[in-house]
């Protein structure tokens, strides 16, 4: 699975030193607002009432907080981001084997982030942070646990829950109530419906949905309103039917994505080669 992440894995600052005021001088921060001397805000950054910030916390431009929003542990949020009342963004996370090590959560910029979500550091045992990237329209209750990584332009609907160490791909829909379990992955422009149990890797482009968790078919209408012309479409929906719809095997399939990759070429080739290469990578499986 693709991900760009335009360099969110590394320690970063979205501001310079110049720029930050001190938060006390700041009309933008409402006085009841907790807010660690320590902590790094842009001085455009808006504050509302209750909020606590704590020490490890950097803030970007233009980003707002909403009350009574806990933003603490070691958590980088970028620009422009909104994060509405009641978020608790950077608590350590939910697993037991954590044992205080220092992880980070770092968010990009452009994210709208709903009431209640919950989004937790990561864990040594694994890349030692929780990144979420660029663009992403996140609803409310939604909980974003240790080590995942969500891409960039995702929607992530109410009471979505993704377990540790989950990888999320560019343009995916997760829908409402929808669970998904520990180490799995959701390919770019996959899509999973409302109250889904997700327990194996969701190849990119594909629709899924239900408890058992079943393909539905190809994105056609995601992919379509992405900008994606006849050719690609028509690529996709040929590899489709190799990996559901002939009855070949696992193996059989991905030979036969191989060829018509090969064969399509240009920018479809390279879509069928993305959905050859998530499958063949997967370690729990993929829905089939």
């Amino acid at each position: 699975m693709h991900h760009a992440h335009r360099g969110l894995t590394q320690p970063v600052l979205f501001f310079s030193a110049q720029a930050t005021r001190r938060v006390s001088s700041s009309n933008r921060i409402h006085p009841t607002a907790v807010i660690d001397p320590a902590a790094q805000l842009h001085g455009s950054v808006s504050v509302g009432p209750y909020a606590v910030i704590g020490p490890g916390v950097r803030i970007g431009a233009g980003t707002s907080v909403g009350a009574h929003c806990v933003i603490e542990g070691e958590t980088h949020i970028g620009e422009d981001n909104r994060i509405f009342q009641f978020a608790s963004l950077g608590a350590a996370p939910q697993d037991k084997k954590y044992a205080g090590e220092p992880t980070r959560l770092v968010i990009g910029h452009r994210n709208t982030i709903r009431e209640f979500c919950t989004f937790n550091t990561g864990t040594v045992q694994d890349r030692g942070e929780t990144t979420v990237g660029d663009d992403n329209w996140i609803m409310a209750y939604v909980h974003i646990a240790h080590d995942c990584v969500v891409g960039h332009q995702t929607i992530l609907a109410n009471n979505a829950t993704l377990a540790g160490h989950v990888h999320v791909g560019d343009h995916a829909i997760i829908g409402g109530l929808t669970g998904i379990h520990q180490f799995c992955r959701v390919g770019a422009h996959a899509m999973a419906g409302f109250a889904s149990h997700v327990s194996q890797d969701v190849p990119p482009f594909m629709m899924v949905d239900g408890n058992p968790l079943a393909v539905r078919g190809l994105n056609t209408e995601g992919l379509r309103r992405r900008g994606f012309d006849a050719e690609r479409v028509g690529a996709l929906k040929k590899a489709y039917r190799a990996l559901y719809r002939q009855g070949l095997t696992l193996d059989g399939a991905l030979d036969a994505l191989t060829r018509q990759a090969d064969e399509a070429g240009g920018q479809a080739g390279s879509d069928v080669h993305q959905l050859r290469d998530f499958v063949a990578a997967s370690r729990r499986g993929i829905v089939r």
